[in-house]
């Protein structure tokens, strides 16, 4: 072979070396390309999947409103029967627990809500940058106090042991007593009485006024405050819906000769004063495992919320308040504020609901492997504030309806309906005016005029037949009214009780708020 013919052989072999190569590349490239597309036409099959099934569900029941419509046309009379019946079932029977996940969850798999969850994420380092800014301007330094946090949070101590005192109880207290009963006082009637009696009393002093006299002997701080009423009222509920659930099922069985009555045990019991519900069963539905990274996750979250609500105080609350308070009481003033506080307000709202409804119920339900995860409902889509009473916060809902909206009904004979709403409207007001008169230590019936009054128009008049959009805008529009008129009027209450203290101990004294009269200039 001659040597030109060599280097025509070795130059096709290069070639076809180099050309192996680049295909390989290419191979890679195109099996690259390939696994994108299936993950995402994966994601978007799941995506078209999930909006077809949504779709689908409010065909069909569009589809069974209007056939059931057209069915009450013809048959009138018997329709009204059916639904009352249907109506009474449905009030008589209890709350039933699925396993399901929270909505926030769901809805944060979607890349556009999520992006809309980063926004607030990006509004809370701008506090915190414009904080650091301003400090170094009138201060000259970068250091972050959080002095407000230390004297909320102050007298941890007594807190934790008062608590410790109420859970104690509420665990041993009114188990015990029932067990006693449900097991030798059904012999007489004296014996029910005594139990009943001593059931009272026992929850009187240990969740009525023992938490009252923590708060009012030392002088808690406001956040402490707030921890033990609320966990006060936590667990008066909580007891309740033991004691409520547990004495029907004792008569029950006591009537009924069943020699294999069981008492529910105490271990269900104390899952129960933890788990994220305030409707007692003895058996729930739970998760298979525990994810403890998503526990982490929203314990952090509550974390920043409280950094979070401790930048809207000192940024649009505190500067605000602490300069117009050397005013005297206008109406002028009063209007400027309110409105100034209706964007912190709503901030706050929504704090609120995210860290509590959404981060604190979540951990514990993980934690405690509680599969029911619907602590809310889609309140910000609703209409009608019948409606986002409804779905705000279903946890307290569940207990006001099956505990006071249907008892009443069953004791006044599905009667009365209008009134036993407006008992629990009035039971709600009352409670949330009693957390934040002793949340804050004074007297001033904002929340419960707000609740009992203006809440109680809105329910009724913005009732489920409102279906327009405008009425979303509309009731948006009343919520930041609304909690600018909260955090305006506590706010001046707040700095009137400081700079004007009270000089003596009368009712009226007490009941009168100084900002109405406070001047200080």
């Amino acid at each position: 072979m001659s040597t030109h013919d060599t280097r025509n052989t070795r130059g096709r072999g290069a070639t076809h070396m180099e050309n192996g190569s680049i295909t390989q590349h290419e191979n890679h490239t195109r099996m690259r390309e390939m696994t994108q597309r299936n993950q995402d036409m994966e994601r978007m099959k799941e995506e078209v999947i999930r909006h077809v099934q949504s779709r689908l569900n409010e065909v069909l029941e569009r589809a069974l409103t209007d056939s059931l419509q057209s069915l009450s046309t013809h048959t009138q009379t018997h329709t009204d029967k059916t639904e009352s019946t249907n109506n009474r079932h449905k009030l008589e029977e209890g709350k039933v627990f699925i396993a399901r996940c929270s909505l926030l969850d769901e809805l944060f798999e979607i890349s556009h809500i999520r992006t809309i969850y980063h926004m607030f994420i990006a509004a809370l380092f701008l506090f915190i940058m414009s904080t650091l800014a301003v400090d170094y301007i009138d201060q000259g330094r970068l250091v972050l106090d959080f002095d407000l946090f230390y004297y909320a949070f102050g007298q941890l101590g007594t807190v934790v042991w008062a608590w410790t005192l109420m859970l104690s109880y509420t665990l041993l207290g009114p188990y015990h007593v029932l067990r006693v009963w449900g097991e030798q006082a059904l012999r007489s009637r004296w014996r029910t009485c005594v139990c009943a009696l001593t059931l009272c009393a026992a929850q009187t002093s240990m969740l009525g006024i023992f938490p009252v006299c923590v708060v009012l002997h030392y002088q808690l701080p406001p956040a402490s405050r707030f921890i033990i009423i609320l966990e006060q009222i936590r667990l008066v509920m909580k007891s309740y819906s033991f004691i409520r659930e547990t004495v029907p099922a004792v008569l029950k069985n006591t009537t009924q000769k069943d020699k294999s009555q069981r008492y529910p045990s105490l271990s269900s019991y104390l899952y129960f004063l933890f788990c994220p519900t305030l409707i007692y069963r003895e058996v729930y539905p739970r998760n298979p495992s525990i994810r403890w990274k998503y526990v982490g996750m929203n314990f952090l979250r509550i974390l920043a919320s409280l950094f979070y609500l401790y930048f809207i105080l000192v940024r649009l609350c505190i500067p605000v308040f602490r300069n117009n308070s050397h005013q005297l009481f206008s109406s002028r003033s009063l209007i400027l504020m309110l409105f100034h506080a209706a964007f912190p307000g709503m901030l706050i709202l929504m704090l609120g609901f995210y860290a509590f409804l959404h981060c604190w119920l979540n951990a514990f339900a993980e934690m405690l492997r509680f599969a029911d995860r619907m602590f809310y409902k889609d309140w910000w889509n609703s209409t009608s504030f019948a409606n986002y009473y409804r779905t705000w916060n279903i946890v307290v809902h569940d207990w006001l309806y099956y505990y006071g909206y249907r008892d009443f009904l069953l004791l006044s004979g599905y009667k009365l309906r209008s009134m036993a709403t407006l008992c629990v409207f009035a039971v709600s007001a009352f409670v949330h005016e009693y957390a934040f008169t002793m949340g804050f230590g004074f007297f001033y019936p904002v929340m419960f005029c707000t609740f009992a009054g203006i809440g109680v128009v809105f329910n009724f008049a913005m009732n489920d037949s409102r279906k327009s959009p405008v009425w979303n805008i509309i009731m948006w529009v009343c919520l930041f009214i609304g909690q600018g008129i909260h955090v305006c009027l506590y706010c001046l209450e707040w700095y009137a009780q400081i700079h004007c203290p009270r000089t003596g101990t009368s009712f009226w004294e007490l009941v009168t708020p100084r900002s109405w009269t406070c001047n200080y200039q």
